[in-house]
């Protein structure tokens, strides 16, 4: 087996595991972002998944440029992630100067973050559609149509996750575990802002200090964020360099 083919079954397996285990929607859903990003070579990768009452939100993204690129296109309600989530149709923009009437502000946003083309998928079954997976590129051109075709088949693997979970609650309790999800990245970004002053480190390398952290020690991504957010004492070894491994 091939380097790339490797990387992609590997993906696949990981994210199979994650949802037959203790289901944790943020920790999956952000391990979806980094491993589509790893596997497919893209510079950064975003998720915006729906609530309950249709409206867009930010769940998860495989860098601090593509999570702000993500709100920014939900703020000012444009951009292609939005049509794509809206249409149901997969959409590529391969070259984002070719854009700028379509979506000047969006345009703009993202070729001064230093991104190039994106390419937008949706997360859908049937006729249902729960959001998009975007993925960024800092050089303009088209994907790989192999590539497109592994990234939605990943974006499948996790709606099909999420319809099951679904499935197995009442629309109340959907709505409540979307609502605490929201809720728990709010806390998880309130969380990187403190490691990283703690700690001295960027905001990204705090998200990843969080990451490794939890996951060693067996806790959910979201429990430890807001133990970081009370300030827990028995977590003091976080904001120490060589002690989150």
């Amino acid at each position: 087996m091939t380097g790339p083919q490797h990387a992609v079954t590997t993906a696949f397996v990981e994210l199979a595991d994650t949802l037959v285990a203790d289901f944790d929607l943020v920790d999956f859903l952000h391990l979806l972002t980094v491993r589509c990003q790893q596997t497919l070579g893209v510079d950064a990768v975003g998720l915006l998944l729906a609530d309950n009452r249709g409206g867009l939100n930010l769940l998860a993204a495989s860098s601090e440029q593509a999570q702000l690129l993500e709100l920014f296109q939900l703020q000012h309600e444009e951009g292609p992630c939005l049509d794509c989530y809206h249409t149901g149709a997969p959409l590529s923009c391969p070259d984002l100067t070719a854009e700028t009437t379509r979506w000047p502000r969006f345009t703009a946003e993202a070729l001064g973050a230093g991104f190039a083309a994106v390419h937008a998928l949706p997360m859908r079954l049937r006729d249902e559609v729960l959001g998009g997976l975007n993925l960024f590129t800092t050089e303009a051109g088209p994907l790989d149509p192999t590539l497109l075709s592994v990234a939605q088949a990943l974006a499948d693997v996790a709606t099909i996750g999420l319809l099951h979970e679904r499935a197995m609650r009442t629309r109340d309790l959907i709505a409540e575990q979307l609502q605490n999800a929201i809720n728990s990245r709010l806390a998880v970004e309130q969380a990187k802002g403190i490691v990283a002053e703690r700690a001295d480190i960027s905001v990204s390398d705090a998200f990843e200090r969080l990451h490794t952290y939890a996951r060693s020690r067996h806790w959910k991504l979201h429990d430890l964020a807001w133990a970081v957010v009370n300030h827990y004492p028995a977590i003091a070894d976080l904001y120490t360099d060589g002690d989150d491994t």
